[in-house]
């Protein structure tokens, strides 16, 4: 299985002839290598509504025909625009021709910028996909949060995909705790370099979860780690 980073917090997974993309920030993302029409997946999963979190899954579900997985209000205004959905709620799962998702906790917002101003779309949330056996965590954008405890108790955590930009979401040192606390095997920094505000050292927090003992791997944009 492939997991290449795009920036922010987008990911392509690849898994034989499945292809899936989280959080499409392309467009928008000046250090962006690839464009949304370069995108081939079935699926488009969703965290939450922020633009740089999901300023081209409309286009990338269009071109590909692919299906939105995203929290029921979020996945409900993309179907108002004739696209594919599943929705979930936090706590639900359901089984997808390239594995298992199921919804997690995250604290943070969510709305989507339209004409008539912001509109809200559900709660932000985070993922535990199971594809081939294996289990990603995509925390989504999420400060600390103390069920990150019970995440780890419950899964066996592969790879676990956390931000550490500040800000508008968890630093490094929080972040640092939540890799304890999921017990992950790998952790890939995110979610941070693209603007100003959320600019991080991804070498020194790498650096900080080998002090601590865990794995910890920095992917440069359009890099790929296999798991």
């Amino acid at each position: 299985m492939k997991i290449t980073y795009h920036g922010q917090s987008c990911f392509v997974i690849e898994s034989g002839e499945h292809r899936l993309i989280i959080d499409p920030f392309l467009s928008g993302n000046e250090k962006a290598v690839i464009k949304p029409e370069d995108v081939k997946v079935s699926h488009v999963v969703l965290t939450h509504g922020h633009a740089d979190h999901v300023l081209d899954a409309e286009a990338i579900a269009r071109n590909n025909d692919a299906t939105i997985i995203a929290a029921n209000e979020l996945a409900v205004y993309y179907a108002r625009k004739g696209l594919k959905i599943h929705p979930l709620g936090i706590g639900g799962k359901a089984d997808f021709p390239f594995g298992r998702v199921k919804v997690t906790l995250a604290f943070h917002g969510s709305g989507v910028e339209t004409e008539q101003g912001l509109v809200y779309v559900g709660p932000p949330v985070g993922y535990l996909l199971t594809i081939e056996g294996k289990t990603i965590y995509h925390a989504g954008d999420t400060g600390l949060f103390g069920d990150m405890k019970i995440l780890g108790e419950l899964n066996q955590i592969d790879l676990a995909l956390l931000p550490i930009g500040d800000n508008f979401t968890m630093g490094p040192e929080d972040a640092l705790i939540a890799s304890e606390w999921l017990r992950a095997k790998t952790v890939i920094p995110m979610h941070y370099n693209t603007f100003p505000l959320i600019a991080q050292d991804g070498a020194q927090f790498v650096q900080d979860l080998k002090m601590r003992g865990i794995q910890g791997v920095e992917l440069k944009i359009g890099e790929t780690y296999e798991l």
